[in-house]
């Protein structure tokens, strides 16, 4: 059995699997997220619950809104802030007196993807999530490509490729510290910021989208906006790394007719001669993280 964990800003989740990838336990509760010492026991007794309601012992896998550094073993990078600097791996196998493997949120929702779901079968994955953030991972072979720094797919904090002048000079600030970052263009959060800097509107990205699609100009601009500038994202990421699949999560992934607009806005910007890259919606949706962090013990 393969316990995977997703420790959230506002939940921890947690699923057991079986041999096949089938659901055996799921529960959620609430992250203390103040409060680490906290955080470490509601992760242990998560494990021990599904332990106890399924009759099995099983190998445990986390998803976390950060990463463990490799040159200090501590969290960094986290949004979930009282993680930061916490030895999160040492503290949890002592308390589960067994090894536990941790890996970025991301990452687990692309290896889920690229395991058993839209993109079951696929030799390299690279799977977006486009929500609150930007995040994303890479998968080749079925294996999480962490990097040297523990940063490959870091998607977001890279700049908008081929952007206008208007762009440059209304660049927004990213909380990393620069400006112009994709994830505040292409989150849900950036979609509804461009439109409110356009309208003077508040408006939730869904409701947003909702007006684009039944034919309201304002709306319609921000979403070919956001389409443009996701698709020059996404095809940088191509003229990097070539995916067989990418897989689409968060809140943005919703939006259906992205699948079918952003193929043609990417072509301009691919280096090829024919672009046919699949962009396909998660299969296992909100579930994808907590499903990969327990397929980071693989069957092996």
């Amino acid at each position: 059995m393969r316990i995977g964990i997703d420790l959230g800003g506002t939940k921890i989740e947690v699923v057991a699997l079986g041999e096949r990838g089938e659901e055996l336990h799921r529960r959620r509760v609430p992250t203390p997220r103040h409060d680490y010492r906290a955080i470490v026991e509601a992760i242990a007794g998560l494990v021990r619950g599904a332990e106890a309601e399924t009759g099995q012992t099983g190998t445990v896998g986390i998803g976390i809104p950060g990463a463990v550094s490799p040159a200090t073993g501590l969290v960094k990078n986290a949004n979930t802030t009282v993680l930061i600097g916490e030895p999160l791996t040492g503290d949890l196998e002592a308390a589960l007196g067994r090894a536990v493997r941790i890996e970025n949120d991301a990452n687990c929702f692309a290896l889920s993807e690229a395991v058993d779901g839209a993109a079951a079968g696929a030799h390299a994955v690279f799977g977006v999530i486009v929500g609150t953030g930007a995040g994303s991972g890479i998968v080749i072979g079925g294996k999480v490509l962490r990097g040297r720094h523990l940063i490959a797919g870091e998607f977001g904090h890279n700049p908008l490729p081929w952007p206008s002048v208007e762009e440059v000079e209304t660049a927004p600030s990213c909380y990393c510290g620069q400006k112009g970052c994709l994830e505040t263009w292409v989150s849900g959060t950036g979609f509804a910021d461009d439109f409110a800097r356009a309208t003077g509107k508040a408006l939730p990205a869904p409701e947003i989208a909702t007006r684009a699609m039944a034919g309201d100009g304002a709306a319609g601009s921000a979403y070919r906006r956001y389409v443009s500038r996701l698709a020059r994202g996404l095809a940088h990421v191509v003229n990097l790394i070539d995916p067989d699949v990418i897989v689409m999560g968060g809140g943005m992934s919703n939006v259906d007719s992205l699948y079918a607009d952003l193929p043609g806005a990417m072509r301009p910007y691919v280096f090829s001669d024919a672009f046919t890259t699949p962009i396909v919606k998660a299969r296992f949706g909100d579930s994808s993280g907590v499903r990969g962090a327990a397929w980071l013990w693989p069957a092996d």
